[in-house]
């Protein structure tokens, strides 16, 4: 049989390599299983038991308005949410959380006849709250055990103190992002549910909290949805 001419080794082992190359290919370039938690603050697993604490969003509003578009209702500058972590599943997944605290201060009304906001609450706290992983990091505020999700605002009136009672009406949904380690929350319509007659009838609820951070780990950081 014929010899290759030696001029033609070099470019039979490249050919070689190349071959070699590609039949590696796939099982470097294979998708690997997750294998983080769902929830992770500076670069490690948000523990069960943390606490978890966020702010407003720099510059942000808390706002409870009469309708879906209107600028007429409560706005409080200030308001912080807490909760406590209950499960952290490995990714993809959804972790969950207890909603302990969700407070408002430093609010003002606009509403005809109303002077001043002397509250904002909710009530029937702790609420249950899942962070999904899945498109979109969908958030779900759910009512516990002392009862569905309820605010009550109490003010100061031409006539007198009122007291406004309201309770969600349908689901009360977010979303996160790891952008601004935020929670954000549109429109949540609540209905009224008890109180004065110039309470009015409904009120939606809009809010930015962030950054969430760990207060269970070192220094606070911030929580990350993998």
């Amino acid at each position: 049989m014929r010899a290759f001419p030696h001029r033609t080794a070099p470019a039979a082992l490249a050919a070689l390599a190349a071959l070699a190359l590609v039949a590696a290919a796939p099982a470097s370039a294979a998708p690997t299983d997750a294998t983080g938690p769902v929830l992770t603050a500076g670069g490690a697993a948000v523990a069960v038991g943390d606490a978890l604490a966020a702010p407003l969003t720099a510059g942000a509003s808390a706002t409870f308005y009469s309708t879906a578009t209107s600028t007429t209702g409560v706005t409080c500058a200030t308001s912080q949410l807490n909760s406590t972590v209950l499960t952290n599943p490995t990714a993809p997944g959804t972790a969950t959380e207890s909603l302990t605290g969700l407070t408002f201060d430093s609010c003002t009304a606009n509403v005809t006849g109303v002077t001043s906001v002397q509250s904002l609450s909710v009530d029937t706290l702790p609420y249950g709250l899942t962070v999904d992983d899945g498109a979109g990091l969908p958030v779900t505020l759910t009512g516990g055990s002392a009862g569905q999700i309820q605010a009550t605002a109490v003010l100061n009136s031409w006539f007198g103190t009122i007291t406004c009672t309201y309770q969600l009406s349908g689901a009360f949904t977010g979303t996160a992002d790891n952008g601004g380690n935020s929670l954000t929350f549109g429109n949540e319509h609540f209905a009224k549910s008890g109180g004065d007659g110039l309470c009015p009838a409904d009120g939606y609820f809009s809010a930015a909290y962030g950054p969430v951070t760990d207060t269970g780990q070192a220094g606070s950081p911030a929580v990350t949805v993998n």
